[in-house]
């Protein structure tokens, strides 16, 4: 596989982030309504919105995305970044796309003074894991959701 590109989501990239957002819908059995999803993705275009996403892309073709979620926090005076989606199409894998859209963000996190970025992941994700073990050990959080429905 040639260069990965790591660059922000253009309006040109709709139909390839929503293919791939469906791949990852599906991997984690989420059912998300059309409606969120086109919020979503005018979110990530609209230059005042906290969320943002970049897109890894090799020879023209989106292979990989990562949606975050930049916001102020009360244990730092600094922004911190939410890595709250990161996807590459399942036939890329292995390639190092997922590699350097967390390598993108670790960049952008010392450009643009975020004190830090951070990510949850299912605990059976171990794919996943190998590659962010690869940046950070995980933490001892554990997670709590209360839901409006």
């Amino acid at each position: 596989m040639n260069s990965v590109v790591i660059r922000a989501a253009l309006p040109g990239d709709e139909s390839s982030w929503r293919s791939l957002w469906r791949g990852y819908c599906k991997f984690y059995g989420a059912v998300v309504a059309d409606e969120v999803t086109a919020r979503t993705w005018q979110r990530i275009l609209d230059p005042d919105s906290a969320v943002m996403c970049v897109v890894a892309e090799v020879d023209g073709k989106v292979y990989g995305f990562a949606n975050c979620v930049v916001h102020e926090n009360t244990w730092e005076i600094q922004p911190v970044c939410y890595l709250e989606d990161l996807f590459v199409l399942p036939s890329a894998r292995s390639h190092g796309i997922g590699a350097a859209l967390i390598e993108w963000l670790r960049n952008a996190m010392r450009a643009e003074g975020w004190a830090r970025v951070y990510w949850v992941t299912q605990q059976d994700n171990a794919a996943a894991r190998r590659l962010y073990d690869r940046f950070t050990q995980a933490d001892s959080t554990v997670r709590y959701v209360i839901a409006s429905r």
